[in-house]
């Protein structure tokens, strides 16, 4: 690694970086699991050593003085359960050059299986692929899975994705439910 973040990541923290970043300008990229907070610090290292320009969604909650300040920074852009936050999203990638969106399927740190869809609609309505990113507490290590390039038909995406995640383990196992329910 030739970043700061990268170095830290490796030699500091221990971590083991798994699978290459496609050679791609724009895609939604899917993180899991997201059972605590160190799974954002950790997954902005990582982010921040592939050298590739991302924005982080995250809760419009987390959106509030003084913390605002901390998340603009972070890289994250406030979304809302509204559906119009997809929209948002899809003219944010469709106006870039290069943009890659970083998110949580499960939507929240609790427990659930029912994964969030917003990442499948906002890939095909931007017509970008998805990246299948992880990190997993167990191996202590992070990366790629594999990218979707061609997202067609959500129940597939989905029974794919969560077979690429039934070995992964989260830092509190008892909260990743990599089941998804169509």
């Amino acid at each position: 690694m030739k970043t700061v973040s990268g170095f830290v990541l490796l030699n500091f923290l221990g971590w083991k970086i798994k699978g290459e970043f496609p050679d791609i300008k724009k895609s939604i990229i899917i993180f899991a699991p997201h059972t605590s907070y160190w799974d954002g610090l950790y997954g902005k290292l990582y982010l921040m050593q592939l050298g590739i320009n991302y924005k982080f969604l995250s809760k419009k909650e987390f959106f509030k003085f003084p913390l605002n300040y901390f998340f603009k920074i972070y890289g994250s852009i406030p979304v809302s359960k509204t559906k119009e936050y997809i929209d948002y999203v899809v003219e944010l990638i469709n106006i870039s050059h290069e943009l890659h969106i970083v998110l949580s399927p499960e939507g929240h740190l609790a427990k659930t299986i029912r994964w969030k869809k917003g990442y499948y609609y906002m890939a095909v309505r931007a017509n970008v692929p998805i990246v299948v990113g992880y990190i997993d507490y167990k191996k202590k290590e992070m990366g790629i899975k594999k990218v979707i390039y061609n997202p067609t038909d959500i129940s597939i995406v989905r029974k794919e994705i969560a077979e690429l995640y039934s070995d992964v383990t989260a830092k509190y196992p008892e909260k990743f439910s990599p089941e998804l329910k169509v």
